[in-house]
């Protein structure tokens, strides 16, 4: 149904959602000199990487690290800025600790001594198979991530002429496979594979072009962003509209807007209606599809293609503060992985089973180690995250219900491996399931990275950036090409900025102030 608007949008572009990925996007079309309005029905900007303070603690919700700085880096400069006047970046040091079920650890550091000492002292004989796994995720880091995670795919030639690429790296092969192949121990195996659980993905049926993130580790390290990722967001948010851009918060869009069979702007919840040439959606690709184009024919991405699809996991995530515990812990740094017993078998009750299982692996949180700013003097923030089934293939779950006995099970792991005592702390505790996440970020099936990104939802598979149902509608997020994580919606908004025009002199916006003059 084709709409009839009363004001031109001619030189405006709207970008829906201000996650990491929407605000790049219109930093990105601010730059080519697009008036942009960006739309959140949140009350901060940063989506999935915004934060809840409560009782002086700074909860951040979704991502933590930064990988490749560069990337942020290079998305500032295009806009004429430099990111680290805006952005205090810290280099963690160690990256994070794994903790296994039987006493094992394993520390990932940067320094390649420390980690060929680390890998020899778990297993010696899997040296030379340790620095064969990373000469090849550096292959698969220049390939993937430096070649393909840099341009469009939306035209299938682009991943026919590929293939004998993906053949000779072995994509048909897992995450987990590849790591089986070049060590032997079980502890080692795990620590070079779990990595496409932080995307999304199942490390035994992920494409192995996935442990490229090994390489980004080694080559760029590990970051905290002081004021955690939020502290990014706003940062963002400031440089739009100091292009002459607009964020608006606390409005939701209902619907996409077309004219003469082209994106033509946007209806909210309420009625108003927004006109632009240009819209973007950082929403999730599968709300963009079955629920912003409800009205709209789609070849591709139609309600039924999208129930076929393959989602990444639901995470549950407790978010906890603790009362005069900052010297406390002394051996818990700033990001620790406790791994349960079982591996193969959790990932398939979570990925194919559907079951929420007894056991669990979390991820630990702790900032406060790093940044003071997130707790009160001489308390902790924390946040625990456990992968969990999303809600289509976990029917059986009633979170309603099963939330506080999983949060119990959850206290007894922490303070039975890493933090001892820590009941008689907790002075603040908030949960999200992944009704929070279908609720609050309109995530389908309240999965936690939108599509997994196995090989056949990559590149051509996935939702394209530049929209293949209608034109004028970009995609920008974890839901289209290249992916999840703060580098690929990062990357997404440098890969979609490559195919929308610049816009018309006419409606170019003046341009910022010089650095030195702010």
């Amino acid at each position: 149904m084709e709409q009839r608007h009363t004001e031109t949008g001619k030189g405006k572009a709207i970008v829906i959602g201000a996650g990491l990925g929407g605000l790049a996007a219109a930093m990105r079309l601010g730059a080519k000199g697009w008036q942009v309005t960006v739309l959140d029905r949140l009350d901060r900007p940063g989506g999935r990487g915004s934060s809840i303070t409560q009782g002086g603690h700074r909860f951040d919700l979704g991502p933590t690290i930064v990988t490749v700085p560069q990337g942020l880096r290079d998305l500032w400069s295009a806009c004429g800025r430099d990111f680290d006047r805006d952005v205090s970046l810290v280099p963690m040091d160690p990256f994070y600790e794994i903790r296994f079920n039987d006493g094992e650890t394993f520390t990932a550091r940067q320094d390649d001594a420390a980690m060929q000492a680390e890998v020899a002292r778990i297993s010696p004989r899997d040296v030379p198979g340790y620095n064969r796994f990373l000469k090849d995720s550096e292959a698969r880091y220049r390939f993937g991530y430096e070649d393909l995670g840099k341009r469009p795919m939306d035209r299938l030639w682009e991943t026919i002429k590929v293939l004998p690429r993906f053949a000779a790296l072995r994509a048909d092969r897992s995450v987990y496979g590849h790591a089986a192949a070049r060590v032997r121990d079980e502890h080692l195996r795990f620590a070079l594979s779990f990595h496409p659980l932080f995307i999304g993905g199942d490390p035994f049926n992920v494409t192995s072009m996935y442990i490229l993130v090994s390489h980004l580790e080694k080559a760029f390290g590990v970051h905290y962003a002081m004021g955690g990722v939020q502290a990014i967001a706003q940062a963002m948010a400031r440089v739009v509209e100091r292009q002459g851009g607009s964020v608006r918060l606390g409005v939701e869009v209902d619907e996409l807007l077309l004219s003469q069979g082209r994106a033509a702007g946007v209806r909210l919840l309420d009625g108003e209606e927004l006109s632009a040439e240009v819209v973007v959606s950082n929403a999730d690709a599968g709300h963009t599809y079955d629920r912003l184009m409800r009205n709209h024919p789609r070849k591709r991405w139609t309600s039924a293609k999208l129930a076929r699809s393959r989602w990444s996991m639901g995470l549950y995530v407790w978010y906890l503060g603790t009362k005069g515990t900052k010297a406390k812990w002394r051996d818990v740094g700033h990001h620790s992985i406790l791994v349960g017993p079982r591996y193969r078998d959790h990932i398939r009750d979570i990925f194919l089973r559907g079951r929420l299982a007894d056991d669990m692996s979390l991820y630990v949180h702790r900032p406060s180690v790093t940044d003071p700013s997130c707790a009160p003097d001489g308390d902790d923030t924390f946040y625990a995250l456990a992968p969990v089934p999303h809600l289509g293939l976990d029917k059986a779950t009633d979170w309603q219900a099963e939330s506080e006995p999983f949060r119990a099970k959850m206290l007894k792991v922490l303070e039975d491996r890493l933090l001892p005592g820590l009941s008689d702390h907790i002075t603040e505790s908030l949960v999200f399931t992944p009704e929070t996440f279908r609720d609050r970020y309109l995530s389908p099936y309240g999965s936690g990275f939108s599509i997994e990104p196995r090989i056949l939802q990559s590149a051509w598979f996935r939702p394209h950036n530049r929209s293949e149902e209608v034109p004028g509608l970009y995609l920008a997020g974890a839901g289209t090409h290249p992916g999840a994580g703060v580098p690929g919606v990062i990357g997404s908004a440098e890969v979609l900025a490559q195919q929308v025009p610049d816009a018309p002199p006419r409606a170019a916006v003046p341009r910022p102030l010089p650095l030195a003059a702010e």
